[in-house]
């Protein structure tokens, strides 16, 4: 099979063809180049993702990853990271092997196919002047034999006329002669000029054609087996990155594999647990027996010793804060006794650890100085020991102050651990205080609040509960504080029963004042009269801030949706 003699007439559909063959290569280019676009265009995608959705650094987002839930997104966002280098990788591998190794191709087969066809257009052009040397000797040898006819006639007609000098009859004789010597030159010539068109039409047809097509077809047929090679090299590509990929895939499952729910529930309740008992039963009041309005021996008033002041549970509940709400919107104190003792415990655990810490780097730097001076009373020349004592010096007194720093929170520590609440201990409310109280004293300032539906107190319920109470140090501290400036309104959306320290009872409707906003923990803290201030779950009321609202109170009307 060979295209020299097979196809020895279709030099112009050869010419068409192995055109159509370049421009599909050139269509497969463009097809691969637009690939490594789009995967370069889905690693950008992929890494921007990722990134996106990465916890922010200092960040209360980056302290949720500690969950094995979270922590497992992380891990499936780092792989996605990885994923994503694998189509870069696939990009680059197309764009080098296939994109740029065929468009060098391209330029070279198009060099070629010109030198091919080039050839090709000469040998038909030497063929065709080839056949018109044949044809002009050809139509010479003809013109020649037609003189040659005629110049005989003539002298015959000649000779035959009696009236026709000799000497003219000898001149025609002599012209007819010479037409029929040129005509066998002609003859002679086109025989010679016909020889040798032959001999070059067979070498054209048989040789030079066959040779010139042959290196086309060749040319063509690497054309195909190099297109063939590339579309292999295509699906190597993307195999070579499988394992890898399949890898990325294998951590993500086995990050899913690592959550664990008990951990995660374990860990919420570490991370809010309060130390506080759950409240006991209120004991019973027995009122039928005809007695003075006074707290029974089981009030607050026998728990607090001698009164110096008589308080209203009806009155200002600033220093009771609801155990889970943080009072101080500032940084809170050294010890940390704004929080519960659980979360208080925990922080002042993380000190002492990072007090330790601090204290072995400095001793690290003590021992590596220490050495260093030695090394140079031993070697004068390398240095003179006396200019590392200063900083021998300093770091004695950081780890002076340090050991006693640790000393301190470890103080707290101790005190904390210590008062920290058994399983048969009396329940406790209160946040900022952990000396014991009596329950029943609690309970019925708990009984007190709840006693009017909408959480306010009539003017007979605060002097019948009206008793004498001492005032600690704890109330005296909250007490002095000037209270809070009303910040904008609120309106109730649904019935809240203040149950717990610190919150306040609402009925559906009602306007109230706003005196602190949400800070993240879902409460509200709102203020009714000059007397009653507590929290409020958020979702429970409609904030209106004014921001040019005065610390003055002025009755809101109830307003019913």
């Amino acid at each position: 099979m060979s295209w020299g003699t097979e196809l020895w007439d279709q030099f112009d559909n050869l010419e068409k063809h192995t055109q159509w063959g370049i421009d599909v290569l050139e269509k497969y280019i463009k097809f691969v180049k637009e690939r490594t676009e789009i995967e370069l265009s889905y690693a950008k995608q992929l890494r921007n993702l990722s990134k996106k959705y990465q916890p922010k650094k200092n960040s209360k987002e980056e302290e949720e990853y500690r969950y094995t839930s979270t922590r497992a997104f992380l891990a499936t966002l780092n792989e996605m990271n990885d994923y994503a280098g694998q189509h870069e990788v696939i990009s680059e591998n197309m764009t080098s092997l296939i994109t740029g190794e065929l468009t060098r191709y391209v330029q070279e087969l198009k060099q070629e196919r010109k030198s091919h066809f080039h050839d090709g257009r000469k040998a038909q052009q030497h063929i065709e002047t080839c056949w018109k040397q044949l044809e002009a000797s050809k139509r010479r040898f003809e013109r020649d034999c037609k003189e040659a006819d005629r110049a005989q006639q003539y002298f015959e007609k000649m000779d035959a006329d009696i009236n026709v000098t000799k000497a003219d009859v000898e001149k025609a004789r002599q012209q007819a002669q010479l037409r029929h010597q040129m005509a066998e030159d002609s003859k002679a010539e086109y025989s010679s000029t016909l020889q040798k068109f032959n001999s070059e039409q067979h070498e054209h047809y048989y040789t030079h054609i066959p040779n010139i097509f042959q290196k086309i077809q060749e040319m063509e047929e690497r054309r195909i087996v190099r297109i063939g090679e590339s579309m292999k090299t295509f699906a190597e590509v993307d195999r070579q990155v499988i394992p890898i990929i399949g890898k990325c895939l294998d951590e993500i499952t086995k990050a899913a594999e690592s959550v664990d729910h008990k951990n995660d529930s374990q860990m919420v309740i570490e991370a809010f647990k309060s130390g506080f008992e759950p409240p006991g039963d209120i004991e019973f009041e027995d009122f039928t027996q005809p007695m003075k309005r006074t707290v029974s021996e089981s009030s607050l008033s026998n728990s607090r010793g001698d009164g110096k002041s008589e308080p209203k549970f009806g009155g200002k509940s600033k220093g009771k804060l609801w155990p889970f709400i943080k009072k101080n919107k500032g940084a809170g104190p050294e010890d940390f006794s704004n929080l519960p003792p659980e979360q208080r415990r925990k922080k002042l655990q993380q000190k002492v650890d990072e007090l330790n810490r601090d204290i072995q780097k400095e001793l690290d730097q003590r021992d590596a100085l220490t050495k260093m001076k030695d090394v140079y009373i031993k070697n004068p020349q390398m240095g003179d020991a006396a200019s590392v004592d200063h900083r021998l010096s300093e770091l004695a007194q950081n780890i002076e102050k340090l050991r006693l720093e640790v000393q301190k929170f470890e103080g707290w520590l101790a005190e904390v651990e210590g008062r920290l609440p058994a399983r048969n201990e009396q329940p406790r409310r209160q946040s900022g205080m952990y000396e014991p109280q009596n329950p029943s004293a609690v309970n019925s300032c708990a009984q007190d609040r709840e006693s009017s539906p909408d959480g306010s107190y009539t003017e007979e319920q605060s002097q019948e509960t009206e008793m004498k109470v001492p005032a600690t140090d704890f109330d005296d501290e909250f007490d002095d504080e000037e209270p809070l400036p009303t910040i904008g309104t609120c309106k109730a959306l649904y019935t809240f029963e203040g149950q717990n320290e610190g919150t306040i009872s609402v009925a559906e409707g009602e306007m109230l004042y706003v005196i602190e906003e949400d800070k993240g923990d879902g409460w509200t803290r709102i203020r009714r009269n000059e007397d009653e201030e507590g929290y409020v779950p958020t979702s429970y009321v409609e904030v209106y801030l004014d921001k040019n609202a005065k610390d003055v109170y002025k009755p809101l009307q109830k307003i019913s949706e």
